[in-house]
C-alpha cells in the first residue's frame, strides 16, 4: 500500500467518531427527548409533535441556507465547525441537565432548535468534505461511507443505551449522558480538524441545478419515502417496548441490538453493493424489512425474545440504508455539485424531515386512541393502534419505496 493510501487509512476512523458524535445527536434524541418531557415535566405527546414538527418547517428555510453557507466557507469551515460543535454540545446539556429556568415546553423548543441547527450545519459540512476525501481515496464514496456510517451506527448504539445503563447507578441518568456527549463531542472536534480542507476550489452550485437534475431529484425522493420507516419505528420504539410488549427495562438493550446489528452489517452491505450493485443490494435490503416488520404485527405481551430476533433482522437492513443511500448520493453530488454543501442541505432536509413526520403524525394518533406514556393500564384499542403504526406504516412505506427504486434507473 502507499504511503499516501496508508495516510488515508489512518484518518478514516477520525471520519467514523465524527459520525458517531453526530448520530449520537440525532436519532436517539428523538427517541428520548419526547418520552422524557412527557413523563418529566407532563407535557401532552400532541404538543411535544407539534413543536417538534414546526421546527422541521423552521428547517425548509434553514438547512438550503446552511448548505449556501458551507459552500461559501473556504478555508474558515473548520472553525464554523467548532462554532457548530460547541451548540451542539451546549444545546444537549440544556436539554437534559438543565432544570427548566421558564416553560418546559417552550425550554425544550430552545434546546431542541439549537441542538438540531447545529447538527445540520455540522452534517452538512461533515458530508460535503466527504466529496472532496472520496476523490483521493481508494475504494472511494463506498468505502468512506462504510466508516463513516459504521461509526454513526456505533454512536446510536452508545447513546441509545447510555441512559438505560445509568438508570439504575446514577441520579440523574440523562444528565450524566448530557455531560459526557459534550465530553465526545470536543474530541471528535479536535480529531477531525485536519481533515477539513474547505472542499473543492469548483464554484458554488445553485440548488435549482441540483433539483434540476433527475437522478439527484429521484434520490432525494428515495431518502424520504425509504427513511420514514425508520423514523416512524424510532419515535415509537420506547412506547412499545414498554407498553406493547409489557417490557419496562428492555428497551436499552434491544436498542442497542438493533444498532448493533445496523453497525455490523454496514460492511456487508457495502461489499455486496460492489459485487451485485447498490441498487439491487438496497432491494434486497427493504425486502427484509418488509418481512422483520410484518413479523411484529403477530407479537404481543411478552414476546421479548421473537423482538429481539425482529431487531436483529430490521437492524441489518438499516445498515444498507445508511451506508448505500449517502454514497449513491455523494457519488452523484460530485458531477452535479462538487463542493456539496447545497445538495447535502438538502439531504438533511430530507433526513429531519421524516422524524419530524413521525413525531406529529404518530404521537397525536396515539394520544387520541387514548395512549398513556408511562402507564401500564392502556386500553387494548391504544395497544392495538400502537402497533399498526409501529409495524404496518413501515411496510407500507417499504413497499412504495420499493416501487420507486424499481422504477428508476438510479445507477446510470
Amino acid at each position: 500500500m502507499s504511503a499516501v493510501a496508508t495516510s488515508q487509512a489512518a484518518r478514516l476512523p477520525a471520519w467514523s467518531l465524527f459520525g458517531a458524535v453526530l448520530s449520537g445527536a440525532g436519532l436517539p434524541i428523538y427517541i428520548y427527548a419526547p418520552k422524557y418531557y412527557a413523563d418529566t415535566y407532563g407535557i401532552s405527546l400532541t404538543l411535544l409533535g407539534a413543536v417538534l414538527f414546526g421546527l422541521r418547517l423552521f428547517d425548509v428555510v434553514q438547512d438550503p441556507v446552511l448548505g449556501w453557507v458551507s459552500e461559501r466557507l473556504g478555508k474558515l469551515r473548520v472553525w464554523a465547525v467548532w462554532v457548530g460543535g460547541l451548540v451542539l454540545a451546549a444545546s444537549m446539556y440544556g436539554l437534559f441537565a438543565v432544570e427548566p429556568p421558564i416553560s418546559a415546553v417552550i425550554w425544550f423548543g430552545l434546546m431542541i432548535t439549537g441542538l438540531f441547527s447545529a447538527f445540520s450545519f455540522m452534517t452538512i459540512n461533515f458530508y460535503a468534505e466527504g466529496v472532496t476525501k472520496a476523490s483521493s481515496l481508494t475504494g472511494g464514496h463506498t468505502r468512506l461511507a462504510a466508516w463513516r456510517e459504521t461509526g454513526a451506527l456505533l454512536g446510536v448504539c452508545a447513546a441509545a443505551v447510555a441512559p438505560s445503563v445509568l438508570q439504575p447507578l446514577v441520579d440523574a441518568p440523562f444528565a450524566i449522558f448530557a455531560v459526557s456527549f459534550c465530553l465526545f463531542v470536543l474530541a471528535a472536534l479536535v480529531w477531525m480538524t485536519p481533515e477539513w480542507t474547505g472542499g473543492g476550489t469548483q464554484e458554488p452550485t445553485p440548488i435549482k441545478a441540483i433539483l434540476e437534475d433527475s437522478v439527484a431529484r429521484r434520490l432525494l425522493i428515495l431518502a424520504l419515502i425509504n427513511a420514514t420507516p425508520l423514523a416512524v419505528s424510532s419515535t415509537l420504539f420506547l412506547f412499545y417496548v414498554e407498553s406493547r410488549l409489557g417490557a419496562p427495562g428492555w428497551e436499552g438493550p434491544l436498542l442497542v441490538l438493533f444498532f448493533l446489528a445496523a453497525a455490523a452489517s454496514s460492511p456487508f452491505w457495502a461489499r455486496l453493493s460492489d459485487r451485485i450493485g447498490p441498487k439491487r443490494a438496497l432491494l434486497a435490503a427493504m425486502a427484509l424489512a418488509i418481512a422483520a416488520f410484518a413479523c411484529v404485527l403477530a407479537l404481543g405481551d411478552g414476546d421479548v425474545w421473537l423482538f429481539a430476533i425482529i431487531c436483529v433482522l430490521s437492524g441489518a437492513t438499516i445498515g444498507a440504508d445508511l451506508t448505500l443511500l449517502p454514497a449513491m448520493f455523494a457519488r452523484r453530488m460530485a458531477h452535479v455539485s462538487p463542493n456539496g454543501g447545497q445538495g447535502f442541505g438538502l439531504w438533511s432536509l430530507v433526513s429531519k424531515f421524516t422524524l419530524a413526520f413521525a413525531a406529529a403524525v404518530l404521537l397525536p394518533i396515539l394520544q387520541l386512541a387514548g395512549f398513556n406514556s408511562g402507564t401500564v393500564d392502556n386500553p387494548a384499542s391504544a395497544l392495538s393502534t400502537l402497533t399498526l403504526l409501529y409495524a404496518l406504516v413501515p411496510c407500507i412505506l417499504k413497499l412504495v419505496a420499493i416501487g420507486l427504486l424499481v422504477a428508476t434507473p438510479l445507477e446510470e
